[in-house]
């Protein structure tokens, strides 16, 4: 069963495991259960994604529960109206905070995205951070005694593909667990020391305007267990507060 974070008759917002596909997808044609069947199923009616989440990322992930609702949200998402947080993990001690301000090319799959047009600009891109802990781990990786991490929150300003992942992995603090845009000797480090097989990245809350209702709405998911055993590596932060 999928953990419901919210619902009224116009909207359901879960908590989306780690590993799970919000749809069919080309690139991963092997899986079974995606996000928007698991939703409709447990809830008995039919869902509209108005945004997503990659495969290993965990948080919340809000669907519409008729058209003109998903019309109404999905307008609030192009025009960035819709503030989301995320909690990550990286390698190394970050800046006290900053704002990441780099354009990216769109990433294109072979299959998925075969007529896609590959000259494509890149697009703007922003991501602003604040760093909530570090820690130092006594651990030896690569030529080094130890390792270090940060604990961060993480605000896109806009919405392009893997952009907290590929904007961390620009400032050479790649997030733990990303098998594509990270660093293998730290994800190894993990799944050895703290049987982590997953991306330490966790959409912790979204805000935005109720299309119906009108008032502010915020929705907040908790970290998963295998999340919130790294995260208590940091104390005495706790981000499940922030």
């Amino acid at each position: 069963m999928l953990e419901i974070l919210y619902r009224d008759e116009y909207l359901v917002a879960i908590n989306k495991p780690s590993g799970l596909l919000v749809h069919r997808s080309l690139i991963d044609r092997h899986e079974t259960q995606f996000a928007i069947q698991l939703t409709r199923d447990q809830i008995g009616q039919k869902v509209f994604p108005v945004h997503r989440l990659d495969k290993p990322t965990s948080g919340v992930l809000l669907f519409a529960l008729d058209s003109d609702t998903a019309r109404l949200l999905t307008e609030q998402f192009t025009a960035n109206l819709v503030q989301k947080t995320y909690l990550a993990v990286v390698r190394g001690y970050t800046e006290e905070s900053g704002i990441i301000n780099y354009p990216l090319k769109e990433e294109l799959d072979k299959i998925a995205d075969a007529n896609a047009d590959q000259d494509k600009p890149a697009q703007a891109a922003i991501t602003h951070y604040r760093r909530l802990a570090t820690v130092e781990l006594p651990y030896p990786v690569g030529r080094y005694p130890t390792a270090r991490y940060s604990l961060l929150e993480l605000r896109p300003k806009t919405g392009r593909k893997h952009q907290l992942r590929r904007h961390l992995k620009h400032i050479f603090h790649p997030i733990v667990g990303d098998t594509t845009h990270g660093d293998g000797k730290h994800n190894a480090l993990f799944r050895e020391k703290f049987a982590c097989q997953r991306l330490l990245l966790h959409a912790a809350s979204i805000q935005l305007q109720h299309p119906k209702h009108l008032a502010t709405l915020q929705i907040a998911a908790p970290l998963p267990e295998t999340f919130h055993t790294i995260a208590a590596l940091f104390p005495p932060c706790n981000p499940d507060k922030n």
